[in-house]
């Protein structure tokens, strides 16, 4: 794998993201999969492009998708892992177009709560 796509580690000043951002004042919606939250910052119905914060409880997954066009995740609290191993608080995931994956939020006390870029939109293969 090219290293411009392996998970790379924040600056410390971009990790403050998750200290400055109140997480708990944030206006979650439940979706219909079990312990996985979303709060839309931006949607292009034309374009698929979207700003996404995702919440996931321990041990709850994101249903597997295939991407469009490349998405672009920061980690900002928690962690998950996919068949490209452990992602944690800090962490920046390139996952390329034409890629699919499905993220488990890893087991602890802290919720997974990751900001999302995805550019083109998601095909769920489930």
């Amino acid at each position: 794998m090219p290293d411009s796509l392996k998970a790379e580690r924040l600056p410390t000043a971009l990790c403050l993201l998750s200290v400055m951002l109140n997480l708990d004042n944030i206006p979650w919606r439940a979706t219909r999969h079990r312990g996985i939250h979303l709060h839309v910052l931006r949607r292009d119905a034309e374009t698929g492009d979207a700003t996404v914060l995702i919440r996931m409880e321990p041990g709850c997954s994101y249903p597997s998708h295939r991407h469009n066009g490349i998405e672009e995740v920061f980690v900002l609290q928690g962690g998950y892992r996919d068949a490209r191993g452990e992602h944690r608080a800090g962490d920046y995931v390139l996952n390329p177009a034409g890629s699919a994956h499905r993220p488990v939020a890893l087991e602890g006390a802290q919720d997974c709560v990751l900001l999302a870029f995805t550019h083109s939109g998601i095909t769920l293969v489930d």
